[in-house]
């Protein structure tokens, strides 16, 4: 199986020189960029299997440049991690409503980036039984990765399709935060538990677009966390 191309957006060499020597240790292929405008060149060339992106960047965002990738069809599922010196939690809500994959904050251990990494791409490659989940009108579909409600598709990312994919498959119970991190995001990812009302509120808006019935379906549960539930909704 060949290596992973992993992206590393950052304009400081001795950031993107420490990546590179740990993701080669990891048996991953290492892409570099110093400005959003090479990174796109180099995910339209190269097709990456993963972005490292750093907030601050010359000539243009890091952020700018994921609000373009989640626009368009082609990158909307290229999984991204954001490398940040902000720590304020309305600029982590952002990157993550955007679009981020998760996000670790300046300076960070190699090996704790690296392990994130690996459970995203696992999360991107997962293959689970069967080929499609219905409810009502809703359809997701496991092999294309693409979710339709009343025969048109939703704009989601890989994270909300996840998540919907354990919510369909786990229909009437209710799950904690903690529970979903560990069912969805993987036991081995250190993501905080605020990250699962940011992507369900993503979820909830791109249901939402297609029939507002079907955003109801999922449910905040007062103490517990969330639960996806057809039958209180009649939807069958």
């Amino acid at each position: 199986m060949s290596a992973k191309k992993v992206l590393v957006v950052d304009d400081e060499a001795s950031i993107r020189e420490m990546l590179r020597l740990a993701l080669e240790i990891s048996d991953f292929k290492c892409l570099e960029a110093a400005d959003i405008h090479e990174a796109y060149r180099l995910i339209t060339d190269e097709s990456p299997d993963i972005v490292l992106l750093d907030w601050m960047l010359p000539g243009g965002s890091g952020i700018e440049l994921l609000r373009r990738l989640k626009k368009e069809e082609a990158t909307q599922a290229l999984p991204v991690i954001m490398l940040t010196a902000k720590t304020h939690e309305d600029n982590v809500v952002q990157g993550l409503e955007v679009g981020a994959d998760d996000y670790i904050t300046k300076p960070f251990a190699p090996k704790e980036l690296i392990a994130r990494m690996k459970a995203i791409l696992r999360r991107a490659s997962s293959e689970e039984g069967g080929s499609e989940l219905r409810v009502g009108e809703l359809v997701l579909e496991i092999d294309s990765r693409r979710v339709m409600l009343s025969q048109k598709a939703l704009e989601m990312g890989p994270t909300e399709f996840k998540l919907l994919h354990f919510f369909m498959s786990h229909p009437e119970r209710a799950y904690s935060r903690a529970q979903l991190l560990d069912r969805v995001w993987g036991a081995n990812v250190y993501v905080e538990e605020r990250t699962v009302d940011v992507h369900i509120r993503r979820l909830r808006k791109a249901l939402q677009a297609g029939d507002p019935v079907y955003a109801d379906l999922i449910q905040t549960v007062r103490g517990t966390g969330y639960r996806f539930s057809p039958r209180d909704l009649a939807v069958v």
